[in-house]
């Protein structure tokens, strides 16, 4: 898997998006969203008399089920993989670094005082690894 540190930006704006999906999913329908109205017309009489019809439109409470669910199914995936890579890191401190600045969304400042480096050391570790990290898949 080619990481970048885009996607690694990423993973915690998309944690929350997953957030925000699931308490879609879990709440939907439960306000007047998906109450629609619509006209028919009456033939009973043998004129056509326009005739309003109001009730619950589970065509559409489907299509965002469906179109939410299958958002949620990709954004997990995508942060697996991410969450998957960087606990295959071998070295302890960069996995930690890797770990704290993506996953927690620490800044690199607070990560250097936990780990005991420098912010510019930080920076440093993260950008040697991503660079040897796709030279190595290069080989």
């Amino acid at each position: 898997m080619d990481m970048t540190r885009s996607r690694l930006e990423e993973y915690k704006s998309k944690k929350d998006e997953i957030k925000e999906l699931q308490h879609k999913l879990e709440h939907l329908g439960e306000d007047d969203g998906l109450i629609g109205n619509d006209t028919i017309f009456d033939y009973r009489t043998g004129y056509p008399r326009p005739q309003s019809v109001v009730g619950y439109d589970y065509l559409k409470e489907r299509h965002l089920k469906n179109k939410w669910q299958y958002h949620l199914d990709k954004l997990t995936a995508d942060c697996m993989e991410v969450e998957l890579w960087i606990e295959e890191i071998p070295d302890s401190i960069t996995r930690r670094i890797f770990r704290l600045c993506f996953i927690d969304g620490l800044s690199q400042n607070k990560v250097g005082g936990i780990v005991h480096l420098s912010q510019a050391s930080i920076s440093e570790k993260i950008s040697n690894f991503l660079k040897s990290d796709k030279t190595d898949k290069k080989v």
